[in-house]
């Protein structure tokens, strides 16, 4: 059975809560198809036309999707935070013929759609349709989304997946993690994550919960909303979670005492996306009762192992599969090591993605005998999965994103004033890791940091802005001319 169908199953029900009020399930579906028929425009299927969209965490940005979906293309969702720079290599690298945004972000997007030909709307336009089409059958193979994540080849790589692997996963989470119809979720996280997409948001209308936005995010409102005996689940990423120890800290005691309670009667809270430090974790048991359950995951797989829920959760580690997720630790040449020795996680599932986006050759290198490999270094403890750290020093996990160095360093050298340029993650109790950046300056310039970051923040996502940067005189090197990354690391140990 299908999400949609699914959902005509509780057309009464409440489906998404925003500031736009409450919004049934039934109105979603009517919306959806509305987008549907203005996506269509007299066609009978999109059959996988790429559909970008920028549209803010609400009821309008599900009933797009959703309609990109029924109307058979491919959901492209653009980043709020993204500059144009990074909104127009996404358009060009998913080869959109269709953009749709919100009216308040239209003339962000809007040119950029007209100077590549693309059709454009906006939500206003799209959800007032009125003409019917039918709309094409959705079978399991069919591609239903594009979420784009960096990789080791320095830009963003569209990631593929299926509605075979949207509804397995969604599918999975809701029986793992026991969502039922009564749940509410408070949802904070970017809607181009699979964090937000799936976790968040897709597995609660796969069960007919509900789901209320709160964006833009901000700590004290969410303290409100978490005790407010409304809520059941939460999940978030460990930087949203150490904002919000800093806000707790920050109230007199009659508001914590409060926050504290009435969080407490929350179902379910999580934390993903990158590693929970133990710290938080504990701090937050301290403040609301309650031991965030962690997990493992990323965009080409869904989730792939989770603490349980009923049982120890063990700090420091992301758990056992998800069942119907076969694991296995393998070394260099891809032979199975022993418990106990780290490994590269590679994963068998019916949720792994379809393909990279016209990317068939990375496509190939990224699976082994049928087998993913995550790139993600790991070691089974007492019958508990450990995350180790990538293989790769060239991505940085940050903040939840998995930021590429490699882009940096490109967009670093293009700077007029900059010869060369190196990108490192550094540990960071709160972030994971902090992007940090050491550049060559080209002889007779003035290079100044801070025109240097100033320029940077026109031209980057902001989680992707080095916070720690450092003029040098040379990069260091091995003998093969390589940069050798630990001694860039050690730099910043030096400067401290």
């Amino acid at each position: 059975m299908s999400l949609f169908d699914r959902a005509s199953r509780v057309r009464e029900r409440v489906a998404i809560w925003s500031d736009q009020g409450p919004r049934t399930y039934g109105e979603l579906l009517d919306r959806s198809t509305r987008v549907a028929s203005w996506l269509l425009n007299g066609a009978a299927d999109l059959a996988e036309s790429r559909v970008a969209f920028l549209v803010p965490p609400g009821f309008d940005h599900v009933a797009v999707q959703w309609g990109i979906w029924r109307a058979g293309g491919i959901a492209v969702p653009l980043a709020l935070s993204h500059p144009p720079r990074e909104i127009e290599y996404t358009l060009d690298d998913a080869q959109a013929s269709i953009a749709i945004a919100s009216p308040e972000l239209a003339d962000r997007l809007e040119p950029l759609a007209h100077h590549r030909g693309l059709r454009f709307g906006t939500t206003t336009t799209a959800l007032t349709e009125v003409v019917a089409h039918p709309l094409p059958d959705l079978v399991v193979g069919r591609r239903a989304q594009i979420i784009y994540t960096s990789g080791t080849t320095g830009r963003p790589k569209g990631v593929v997946s299926s509605h075979g692997n949207v509804a397995a996963q969604a599918g999975m989470l809701a029986d793992v993690w026991r969502w039922v119809p009564a749940d509410r979720s408070l949802h904070v996280l970017p809607l181009h994550h699979v964090h937000g997409i799936i976790n968040a948001l897709t597995s609660a209308l796969w069960t007919g919960a509900a789901v209320e936005f709160l964006h833009p995010f901000d700590p004290i409102a969410c303290w409100e909303r978490l005790a407010s005996g409304e809520i059941t689940f939460f999940t978030a990423v460990p930087t949203v979670y150490a904002r919000l120890i800093a806000a707790w800290d920050a109230a007199d005691p009659a508001t914590r005492a409060r926050w504290s309670a009435g969080a407490r009667g929350l179902r379910l809270m999580l934390s993903g996306s990158a590693a929970l430090p133990v710290g938080t974790l504990s701090r937050w048991e301290e403040l609301t009762g309650h031991r965030l359950l962690e997990r493992y995951g990323m965009t080409e797989i869904g989730m792939g192992l989770t603490n349980p829920l009923d049982r120890e959760r063990r700090a420091g580690t992301v758990g056992e599969p998800f069942p119907g997720v076969q694991i296995r630790l393998v070394d260099e040449v891809g032979r199975p090591v022993t418990p106990g020795t780290p490994g590269q996680i590679e994963i068998k599932s019916p949720q792994v993605f379809v393909e990279y986006w016209n990317r068939p050759e990375e496509t190939a290198r990224a699976f082994r005998d049928g087998w993913f490999m995550t790139g993600d270094v790991a070691a089974l403890e007492n019958g508990y999965y450990r995350i180790l750290g990538r293989q790769s020093v060239d991505i940085i996990k940050s903040a939840g994103y998995k930021i590429s160095a490699l882009e940096i360093e490109e967009l670093l050298r293009e700077h007029p004033a900059i010869v060369d340029a190196a990108v490192v993650g550094l540990a960071d109790p709160d972030l994971g890791e902090r992007i940090a950046a050491v550049v060559v300056a080209r002889p007779g310039s003035a290079l100044a940091v801070e025109s240097l970051r100033s320029w940077l923040k026109d031209q980057l996502a902001p989680y992707k802005v080095p916070r720690d940067l450092r003029k040098v005189t040379e990069l260091p090197r091995n003998a093969m001319g390589k940069v050798t990354k630990s001694e860039v690391k050690a730099l910043f140990a030096v400067s401290t």
